[in-house]
């Protein structure tokens, strides 16, 4: 279906409606109360097929405190998944019980499979290590409230830069926002990936690549941490290979400006010192919290505008072309059309984003 308000990917919505969202969310923070009945009689379903603790109880508080009430699984293991039924199917019976519904996968492009049997709107909680556009809002939220801007930043994103879906998010995000610089500090193993850089000299954003936090912290407005994440290796000894290479200590941060804030989307492993958490510049724990104002506001953005237009595939079907990425949701969903967008001989995956050289 098309003519539902989903959000699969920061693209969705322009920077207009984005800061509409964030302005909303500063709103209800505000004044929680004057919002608990907004959503009363109205039904999210919440479909987790990957374990969550912040995402999926941030999306449940929401609607809660909006006085709308819930369905779902936090473990496909609970539900018809486990006796082979297709994402299609499931998403189809579950969106004719429910007004949203709000998707968490392990396979990228899987929200945007989703929508298009979805018979109501489809929110992404994070599809593989592809996109996470919800905490992308959070994360935009934290920014306007620790530094009371979104542009003219320095911003460092440190770690798993590969497989990192809220990186990915967020760095698309902030290069909509004029003068804003990065640096990526990461591994070459574990860099950008190349179509988000794309995305990156395309809008004229400028960046920089460097290997390991000292070089970089001393100029940074904002550093972004993340976590190894161990779900997406193919390998443990791929995994232990990367593990402890970057962690933020206490000691480092003495090179940090007095206004940097430091940014994670969490869960913590053993990235962050435990001691960084008593400096005032550490936002992680007020960014969490940050994400259930800005998910009562998107829940209440998605009810109250009209619908868009815009159709969720918009290249063209080349069935016989298969996704060379392993993880990409075209691979187990066989039924799936297989749509391409045509760049210069290149085709991109429209689930995935994966380039594929004709």
């Amino acid at each position: 279906m098309d003519n539902f308000n989903n959000l699969i990917d920061m693209d969705d919505y322009t920077v207009q409606q984005w800061t509409e969202i964030i302005e909303l969310a500063e709103r209800i923070k505000e004044n929680p109360g004057f919002y608990t009945e907004a959503c009363r009689g109205k039904i999210m379903a919440t479909l987790f097929y990957e374990p969550s603790t912040r995402t999926q109880m941030s999306f449940q508080a929401a609607m809660l405190r909006l006085g709308g009430s819930l369905i779902g699984f936090d473990n496909p293991n609970n539900s018809s998944v486990a006796k082979g039924e297709n994402l299609k199917d499931t998403i189809k019976i579950v969106s004719t019980y429910a007004d949203i519904l709000v998707m968490r996968h392990n396979q990228e492009g899987s929200a945007k499979a989703a929508a298009l049997s979805a018979d109501c709107p489809v929110i992404n909680a994070g599809d593989g290590g592809h996109l996470h556009p919800t905490q992308t809002l959070t994360d935009l939220l934290t920014l306007k409230c620790e530094l009371g801007r979104l542009d003219n930043l320095t911003v460092g994103f440190c770690g798993d830069l590969k497989y990192g879906r809220t990186v990915h998010s967020l760095v698309k995000a902030l290069s909509c926002f004029p003068n804003n610089k990065f640096v990526l500090i990461s591994t070459s193993d574990l860099a950008l990936p190349s179509y988000i850089k794309d995305v990156l000299k395309g809008r004229g954003a400028e960046f920089t690549e460097v290997n390991t936090i000292d070089e970089a912290i001393k100029n940074l407005d904002m550093l972004y941490m993340t976590r190894i994440q161990r779900e997406r290796f193919d390998s443990e000894d791929e995994y232990l290979k990367q593990r402890d290479v970057y962690r933020l200590t206490k000691a480092k941060m003495e090179y940090a400006r007095r206004d940097m804030i430091v940014m994670h989307p969490l869960p913590r492993v053993n990235e962050i010192e435990v001691a960084v958490d008593d400096d005032p510049r550490a936002a992680y724990f007020r960014q969490a919290n940050n994400g259930m104002y800005v998910r009562m506001a998107l829940i209440l953005y998605t009810f109250t505008k009209q619908p868009k237009v815009k159709p969720l595939l918009t290249g063209e079907i080349h069935n016989d072309v298969i996704c060379t990425n392993p993880k990409c949701v075209t691979q187990t969903e066989k039924y799936l059309p297989h749509s391409y967008v045509n760049r210069g001989g290149i085709l991109v995956c429209e689930y995935c984003d994966e380039r594929i050289l004709l």
